[in-house]
């Protein structure tokens, strides 16, 4: 973990190496001014030398000054440092995510990421803030003012040292204990966010369910936990702070009282004194910037972890050593092929898929839900990786091609549709970021999508919502459409990407793609029948196998499921959930 959060420093090592060394310096001139406050009281005032006086005087003051420069510089460094580290380590992490497969994805929720990316982030940059400046100024301070008390007098410093040794020890059990908290505390913070994400991205269908009341109790058992959590953290690390106040009296009170003692004996004069409790003071400081570095490494210890999982964390899939780069036409075959998306589970999602498809077909899909129609075409993008057989495009299996080549070729308008804020041409040009304004409203034209578009007021130009809330899901639709049409793709999939139009213009985009790109390969997944129907051949899913492969005609004649499918919803009594098929 380490090894792996101190990499992101990169171009911050100057001053993080600076920031130390400044916080030295000012420990250094802080150490130096009870010396010199001593030597003032004892040959100065005690032997009434006003020109001793001056000049030590002007010694502290220039101590004071360099002390001043080197905090100021020490903070100014730290924070220079601290911020540039967090920037890293959140650019590394977007950077990385990016990377990620569907299966890398699909092991971290999307809370926990943003978490990560935020809160856990955020700790560790104030945690190395404290780690360069604090980590180095507080055991300077101790050892500094440890050993110029030894200097003055080795008895009374061995006060010190027993308070030391004694704090030390308690502290490091306060510590441990904390650390359990402290992890516990990041994993209910995932919760958090999961309940705020989820409350605002459905906040319609709250609204329209009356559900305020259960989402807030949700939230407020979350935020609970959450409290409750670091409770129980806080008690143990604040329970140091009175033994700290406990300590440093009980040494103030000893000091006093043998120093008093001593002066009177002629063994320690009142400068010496003064600069011993002056020690003592900045001796336990120290210990209790130390105890609030621990709690902080703690903390971030548990921080560090998570981002460092993340950053670590490879693609399950991966680019051949020698990748090809043309894809010289559509065709697809599955050839024995198996898919699960666990190796621990107990049957596949997808079972013995054999298919030959003709570059420039035009395939329908149908299946009830479960029956793992999405799961099919996830893998001729490489979207995931088979378990077993080969899946090819273009004659060569999908694992040696570049896999931005693939994907390129390959587009893909999935079930859950996304558009991202910014104006509509910027969200067309996701497809190609070189297209022009034409080809963009050529694509729409195909897609069904120009119509409504030029209804809107600022036409190509309106801004569109993050998530495409202002605008309807039939229009969402449609736009992702055009969208993976820019891509000028070999192979086009619309999983269930009709399903929010109506069936008049779901028949005239079919018709588009029919005439207008007649050379891609068409795959389309539905419910309705008569959204495949004139397909070129139509595969039935049922439970992850292929149940039927065929044209309309030939799969009423020999196919169950498609026949019953079909009379139930020509007969309007229901789609493909409600009779058979389902799995």
């Amino acid at each position: 973990m380490v090894k792996t959060l101190a990499s992101y420093v990169k171009e911050f090592k100057k001053v993080s190496f600076l920031t130390p060394i400044c916080m030295v310096g000012e420990v250094i001139m802080e150490m130096v001014i009870p010396m010199l406050m001593a030597s003032i009281i004892d040959e100065g005032v005690g032997k009434g030398d006003m020109g001793h006086i001056y000049r030590v005087g002007m010694l502290m003051i220039a101590a004071a000054a360099l002390g001043l420069i080197f905090g100021v510089l020490g903070g100014v460094f730290g924070a220079r440092a601290s911020t540039g580290f967090a920037r890293n380590l959140r650019k590394g992490m977007f950077d990385n995510i990016q990377t990620f497969s569907f299966a890398n994805i699909d092991k971290y929720s999307v809370a926990g990421l943003v978490t990560r990316l935020t809160t856990d982030v955020t700790n560790l940059q104030n945690a190395y803030q404290m780690l360069l400046r604090m980590t180095f100024r507080a055991p300077a301070s101790l050892i500094i003012a440890m050993i110029m008390a030894f200097l003055i007098n080795a008895r009374l410093a061995s006060i010190y040292l027993v308070a030391v040794v004694v704090l030390g020890l308690i502290l490091s059990f306060m510590i441990r204990k904390a650390m359990r908290y402290f992890r516990e505390v990041f994993r209910k913070y995932d919760d958090l966010n999961a309940s705020v994400q989820e409350n605002v991205t459905g906040i319609r269908v709250v609204k329209a369910y009356v559900r305020e009341d259960y989402e807030n109790k949700k939230f407020s058992k979350a935020a609970e936990n959450l409290y409750w959590m670091f409770v129980r953290a806080e008690r143990v690390v604040v329970s140091s702070s009175p033994l700290m106040q406990f300590t440093v009296y009980s040494c103030i009170l000893l000091i006093s009282w043998l120093g008093a003692k001593m002066i009177v004996a002629d063994g320690l004069t009142t400068g010496q004194l003064m600069s011993l409790l002056t020690y003592c003071m900045n001796i336990l400081m120290s210990l209790m910037m130390l105890s609030m570095i621990f709690v902080m490494i703690t903390m971030s210890t548990a921080s560090g972890e998570r981002v460092a999982e993340v950053l670590n964390e490879k693609s399950s899939l991966q680019n051949p050593e020698h990748p090809d780069y043309e894809i010289t036409d559509g065709s697809i075959q599955f050839e024995h092929v198996d898919f699960s998306y666990s190796t621990t589970a107990e049957r596949p999602v997808l079972e013995d898929i054999n298919l030959s498809i003709k570059s420039g077909e035009t395939i329908g899909i149908i299946g009830g839900t479960g029956s793992s129609k999405s799961s099919l075409v996830n893998l001729i993008s490489r979207l995931y990786d088979v378990t077993k057989g080969r899946v090819l495009v273009g004659g060569k299996d999908v694992r040696s091609y570049d896999m931005e080549t693939l994907r390129n070729q390959v587009a893909v308008v999935l079930q859950k549709n996304v558009l991202f804020s910014g104006t509509i041409l910027e969200n067309l040009r996701w497809g190609d970021e070189n297209a022009t304004e034409e080809e963009c409203i050529r694509a729409c034209r195909l897609a069904c999508a120009d119509e409504f578009i030029q209804q809107f007021p600022d036409k190509y130009e309106t801004y569109i919502e993050q998530g495409g809330s202002n605008v309807s899901g039939g229009q969402k639709q449609r736009l992702c459409i055009a969208r993976a049409l820019l891509k000028k793709p070999k192979i086009l999939i619309l999983d269930d990407s009709t399903s929010a139009v109506d069936t008049a213009t779901d028949a005239r985009i079919r018709k588009a793609f029919a005439e207008e790109i007649p050379d891609t390969t068409k795959l389309i997944i539905a419910q309705r029948i008569s959204s495949v129907q004139n397909a070129d051949r139509i595969i039935v899913m049922d439970d992850g196998k292929i149940n039927g492969f065929g044209t309309h005609e030939e799969l009423l004649a020999n196919n169950e499921i498609y026949r019953d499918v079909y009379e139930s919803q020509m007969s309007g009594s229901g789609d493909f959930d409600e009779n058979g098929g389902a799995a």
